[in-house]
């Protein structure tokens, strides 16, 4: 099944830093990409599914940021409606 592509519903700089909300239904999220640099991605509500490089790791909102590597490509699907994801970059 394919990843519905979605952008972020709230996006901001602090610092240095870039965060961005998503609030995502199932089978929404991020299809396949990669960046230039690392981020973080956490679950804060609901749950995703994380794909790189034949790895899938289940987030839910009680587990650890995860850190994705620059120039390594991975996709993010929500696995639940209303599913809220923060990337920090």
């Amino acid at each position: 099944m394919e990843i519905i592509a979605t952008t972020p519903q709230h996006l901001f700089t602090y610092k240095s830093l870039q965060i961005s909300k998503f609030i995502l239904n199932k089978g929404e999220g991020l299809p396949k990409h990669e960046h230039k640099f690392n981020h973080l991605t956490m679950c804060v509500l609901g749950s995703c599914v994380i794909r790189k490089e034949n790895i899938e790791i289940v987030l839910r909102s009680n587990n650890n940021a995860i850190d994705l590597i620059a120039n390594q490509w991975h996709e993010i699907e929500a696995l639940e409606d209303n599913t809220v994801i923060i990337n920090i970059e």
